[in-house]
C-alpha cells in the first residue's frame, strides 16, 4: 500500500537496525521505528521517516520500505555500517536480543532538511536507544521541538533499560506522550517514581504490563483532557509465536487512535487489540512483512533450528 508523505505529515524518527538472527543466518530489517513504520503504512496512515542506515547493506532496508511504499527522507543512506543487533532464539521460541552495535547512530545529527521536516510536522514519535536520545535532546536544546513549540512529541522508552526515574524526568522535558513497556511488579518503586514524573510535568506517560494490564499516568489537567491515574485491565492470550513486537504494536495503534480521536482510553483499547494480534508472529511482524521472497527463507531457518 503506497503511503503519500508531506512534510506536514507525523514523522517517525529513529534507528533502522539489521536484525542478526545467530544461527539462523537470517539477517531482516528491523529496529522499533521500522515496525511502527510498518504498522502505519498497513493501515494506510501518511507519515514520514527519518532515520540512518549505513551503506554496508542498504538494500536490506531500502527494498523494505519500498515494497511498504514507506516514505524516508532522502538522507537515510549514509557512509559507514548500519545498527545492527543479535537476536538468539530460544527453545521456548522467544527471542533473546543482545549486542547492539549502534553503527551510523552513533554520531547522527538530522541535517537542516530533516529539522524542517520535523519542525513542520503535526507530531513527531520516537523510539528511545541512545542515538535517539541524543538526538531528541539536541533538538529539543535547538528549540525545535518541546516548551510549547514544533510537534506534539511522543517517545517510546521501551522497556526502560536506558532509563532511570531521574533521566526520564529530564527526557520528558521534551516530551507530551511517553510509553514504557515495564517488564516488572506493578508496585515497582520504579513505576511510583514515573507516575510522579507525569504529575510533576503535567505529561501523559503510558506504562504496558503485558498481559497483566496497562497503567494510565494522566498529570495533564483535566482542560486540557486529563484523565487522571487509571489502570486498564487486558483479557490474557494464548501466545503462538512471540512477544517481541507487541510493545511496537501496541504504540502504534495507540498513536493512530489518538491523532484521529484524542481520547485516551479509545487508544488504549486500540494498542491492546493490536498487541493481542502481534502474539501470533514469531518475529516483529508477521512474515509476510518482509515480502514474498523472504517467506521461504524463514520458515526454511525456523524448521532447520526446529531439528
Amino acid at each position: 500500500m503506497a503511503v503519500r508523505a508531506a512534510p506536514t505529515e507525523p514523522v517517525l524518527l529513529g534507528a533502522l537496525s539489521l536484525d542478526i538472527y545467530v544461527g539462523r543466518g537470517l539477517v531482516l530489517p528491523g529496529g522499533g521505528i521500522l515496525n511502527m513504520a510498518w504498522h502505519w503504512a498497513h493501515v494506510g496512515k501518511p507519515f514520514r521517516l527519518i532515520s540512518r542506515v549505513g551503506d554496508d547493506q542498504p538494500a536490506v532496508f531500502t527494498e523494505f520500505l519500498a515494497h511498504h511504499g514507506i516514505m524516508a527522507t532522502l538522507e537515510l543512506v549514509g557512509r559507514g555500517a548500519s545498527a545492527s543487533i543479535d537476536i538468539v532464539i530460544q527453545h521456548d521460541l522467544q527471542p533473546r536480543m543482545d549486542n547492539f552495535v549502534e553503527g551510523v547512530w552513533a554520531d547522527f545529527a538530522s541535517t537542516p532538511a530533516e529539522e524542517a521536516v520535523v519542525a513542520a510536522a503535526p507530531s513527531v514519535h520516537l523510539v528511545l536507544v541512545e542515538g535517539a536520545i541524543r538526538e531528541l535532546s539536541r533538538l529539543h536544546a535547538a528549540g525545535v521541538v518541546g516548551a510549547g513549540a514544533g510537534p506534539e512529541v511522543t517517545a517510546d522508552f521501551l522497556g526502560f533499560r536506558h532509563y532511570t526515574v531521574e533521566r526520564l524526568a529530564q527526557t520528558m522535558q521534551a516530551v507530551d506522550i511517553g510509553f514504557v513497556g515495564w517488564p516488572g511488579a506493578a508496585d515497582d518503586d520504579t513505576v511510583t517514581g514515573i507516575r510522579d514524573v507525569a504529575h510533576k510535568l503535567r505529561r501523559l506517560i503510558v506504562v504496558t504490563l503485558g498481559s497483566r494490564g496497562v497503567l494510565v499516568f494522566d498529570g495533564r489537567p483535566a482542560s486540557a483532557g486529563g484523565i487522571g491515574d487509571v489502570a486498564v485491565p487486558v483479557v490474557p492470550v494464548d501466545v503462538v509465536g512471540t512477544t517481541v513486537g507487541c510493545g511496537d504494536a501496541f504504540v502504534a495503534a495507540f498513536l493512530a487512535s489518538w491523532h484521529a480521536r484524542r481520547d485516551v482510553l479509545s487508544a488504549v483499547e486500540a494498542g491492546k487489540a493490536a498487541g493481542a494480534a502481534a502474539t501470533a508472529w514469531r518475529r516483529p511482524l508477521p512474515d509476510s512483512a518482509y515480502g514474498p521472497e523472504a517467506v521461504a527463507a524463514l520458515q526454511r531457518a525456523d524448521e532447520a533450528a526446529a531439528l
